[in-house]
């Protein structure tokens, strides 16, 4: 669904320090980073080439029923096992047949969860993107700069939808809305909250709706690195 995108030049947040060379002189040029990448490197991106496995179980609370799926994710080898309701799949993401179809679609919606201020860096070439430098939150009423961004209408397992992101100055994710197709209303809000620095990556573990009667959060994130 997602594609990953690499950036020749990597630098320190706010800038990519790169080296060009003219007639023998080599010289420093600093890239500006666009909203969407400082989103990206705040929460780990310039540290995820070193992870060698990533290790989460995602956790639905709704009213008094629970549901979890765990995942192991063997980044190296691209390899993805997944429990969930007593079950166990384990497949290539290189080769997704029909049988893994639908485990892999679990894992793109729950990798997308944990991971999405990194995932939309990855995703780059196949969304629009728009920046708000103050807009009200939904569920707080803070403000807070807004990113917008929607995927192409073809390709994945969700196209055409919007993610409004709702950040606060030190660019960390502290609310989102998902828009099902792009429509105008929003299909879902929820906080990030409770981050934590794992391996390197910053990971926002409890998501809630307005009133927290649904929540939505990950329990045994671990990040290996060789």
């Amino acid at each position: 669904m997602k594609k990953y995108v690499a950036l020749l030049c990597i630098g320190l947040m706010a800038f990519i320090n790169c080296k060009t060379e003219k007639k023998g002189e080599t010289t420093d040029v600093q890239k500006e980073l666009s909203v969407l990448e400082k989103i990206a490197y705040a929460n780990g991106y310039d540290q995820w080439n070193g992870v060698e496995e990533l290790r989460f179980t995602f956790n639905v609370d709704r009213d008094t029923s629970h549901f979890e799926r765990q995942w192991r994710w063997n980044v190296r080898d691209n390899e993805v096992t997944g429990i969930a309701l007593g079950d166990t799949a384990t497949y290539d993401r290189a080769n997704i047949d029909s049988t893994a179809a639908k485990a892999d679609a679990a894992f793109i919606n729950d990798k997308y969860w944990l991971l999405a201020p990194i995932n939309i860096l990855w995703d780059k070439n196949s969304l629009h993107e728009s920046h708000t430098a103050r807009a009200l939150a939904p569920i707080s009423k803070d403000s807070l700069q807004k990113l917008t961004v929607v995927y192409g209408n073809e390709g994945g397992y969700t196209p055409g939808d919007a993610y409004d992101f709702y950040f606060n100055d030190a660019y960390l994710v502290k609310e989102w809305v998902f828009r099902r197709g792009n429509q105008a209303e929003p299909s879902l809000a929820t906080t990030w909250e409770d981050y934590i620095d794992e391996g390197g990556l910053k990971i926002s573990r409890m998501r809630q709706n307005e009133g927290g009667t649904i929540k939505w959060y990950f329990t045994n994130v671990s990040v290996t690195r060789p």
